[in-house]
């Protein structure tokens, strides 16, 4: 794995902050879900934070980013409203997809969030469309698309690494390498588990580093950035993470065996916030903490005031 340079202070403290936010938002989703107020299946992002936040930091207000299905993190590190985030998981006309969406449908376009997708690898050609309209317009700007490891199995990552690399596009790939698809390990399902060598084969740059570490997240993310900034191309970013629940839900699997609990734990140990804690003050942490909380508090007390969509509401879905 490459190293990072160091990053200023009051970028660390940003950081981390950022990282907290997305795992305090996660656990008030995770402690509330069985009230059933939220029907929409979530695939919580906690153990990936330090992904988001770190890319995300690299980017300007007028990039843009097509994240995949575990796109909570994705959607808050780039600027998502919360509320609106929190009122389409419960389904309100206030919601960011006016309710109808649910969590794997987050869109945000303010913030330049394009939109999430419930399909595998269902982003990819969508954020090579958007950076091929930067590069036809002349138009100074980059997109990010994330995805799992899963998603290397499906052809439009191939396909959308050669037309990538042919256009030359201001795109930066992400991978969010957490050894399983679903629940089954990529060594079970790759010849070639090194991620990042698939751009060798295009003639880009490709990078595999430690997914918990913000620092080294930030520092790789902003030389791909750059480097499709200045019209050289695009890049495949392979992060080496860990998602600490079930695929998708609240719950732990370690039961269902594909996984041991001793597993999860070691990776919990090195997650990016345990990573980070060198970033904040103890001070510094509690103080966000209540702020961060506060800010749930809100959030969540608008999307339950919210109304139902209408339509919903004429059919009598929302009972």
């Amino acid at each position: 794995m490459r190293k990072a340079t160091p990053a200023r202070s009051d970028l660390k403290r940003e950081l981390y902050g950022q990282m907290l936010r997305i795992r305090r938002v996660e656990e008030r989703i995770k402690a509330v879900y069985h009230l059933r107020e939220m029907r929409s299946p979530p695939h919580l992002y906690m153990g990936h934070e330090a992904v988001a936040v770190g890319v995300c930091a690299t980017l300007r207000s007028d990039d843009v980013v097509f994240p995949y299905y575990r796109s909570h993190g994705w959607y808050l590190a780039k600027g998502g409203d919360l509320k609106a985030m929190l009122a389409e998981l419960h389904g309100r006309e206030t919601g960011c997809s006016r309710g109808w969406g649910g969590s794997m449908h987050l869109i945000d376009l303010r913030a330049g969030v394009m939109g999430t997708s419930a399909i595998v690898a269902g982003t990819i050609s969508h954020a090579a469309g958007a950076a091929l309209t930067f590069r036809m317009r002349r138009q100074d700007r980059v997109a990010v698309v994330s995805f799992g490891d899963g998603a290397i199995e499906e052809g439009v990552f191939h396909e959308t690494l050669n037309f990538a690399a042919l256009r030359k596009l201001p795109l930066v790939f992400v991978c969010e390498n957490n050894l399983y698809a679903t629940n089954t390990h990529i060594r079970d399902r790759q010849a070639q588990p090194e991620i990042y060598r698939h751009a060798e084969r295009f003639g880009f740059p490709g990078l595999r580093a430690d997914g918990n570490d913000v620092l080294a997240v930030y520092q790789h993310a902003r030389t791909a950035v750059a480097r499709a900034r200045r019209g050289e191309g695009p890049s495949l970013l392979e992060f080496q993470t860990y998602r600490i629940l079930e695929h998708c839900g609240i719950n732990e699997d370690h039961e269902l065996g594909y996984r041991t609990l001793a597993e999860v734990r070691r990776w919990q140990a090195k997650g990016p916030l345990q990573k980070g804690k060198r970033l904040a003050s103890e001070a510094e942490v509690r103080r966000m903490t209540a702020e961060i909380d506060a800010q749930i508090d809100a959030a969540f007390e608008y999307a339950r005031s919210s109304p139902f969509p209408a339509a919903l509401l004429a059919e009598g879905a929302a009972r």
